[in-house]
């Protein structure tokens, strides 16, 4: 592996510890917290510096699912305040897709690698890794599920203080 690709590869694992440390904390990336602006920058970082490898190996299909990495986080970024933040649900499910794009790629990096000479999957096309996708598309969408239903709850809970009401569940 060269210097860029150490550097790039190291850069790249950060955010998932502090997107998981995000989601065991908050519940969600929250880009108010300090999780949440480490988790940014580094996704950040990783994103941006994957197109160094351009020069080697051409314009991939990662780099369009990079591109469309860099749009979540840019729309999770434009939500933190106005109009947009609507309760929250806009940045928390961008945040969220940002995270689920950095594990597809994660695993697929990590699969057709390891184990050493006899790697799990031959590529990035290869159907092996199809199970490991679905698995990854199921836990996104049960915790996009759970977040939108606690963000509701906080939501009726601020409707019910404001009003001087008792919040019903």
């Amino acid at each position: 592996m060269s210097p860029f690709g150490i550097f790039h590869t190291t850069i790249s694992v950060l955010p998932i510890g502090f997107g998981l440390a995000a989601f065991i904390r908050d519940g969600r990336i929250d880009l108010k917290t300090k999780l949440g602006k480490w988790y940014f920058g580094t996704m950040l970082a990783g994103s941006l510096s994957s197109f160094g490898f351009i020069p080697s190996k051409g314009f991939t299909p990662g780099q369009v699912l990079t591109l469309i990495t860099l749009a979540l986080l840019a729309t999770a970024v434009l939500t933190i305040r106005g109009q947009w933040r609507n309760a929250g649900y806009i940045q928390t499910i961008s945040l969220s897709s940002s995270y689920l794009m950095l594990m597809v790629f994660t695993t697929t990096e990590t699969l057709t690698r390891l184990p050493k000479g006899e790697p799990f999957a031959s590529g990035p096309n290869d159907p092996a890794l199809l199970p490991v996708r679905l698995v990854l598309l199921a836990l996104f969408a049960l915790g996009v599920g759970y977040q939108a239903l606690k963000i509701r709850a906080a939501n009726r809970e601020n409707v019910a203080s404001s009003t001087g009401q008792l919040a019903i569940a």
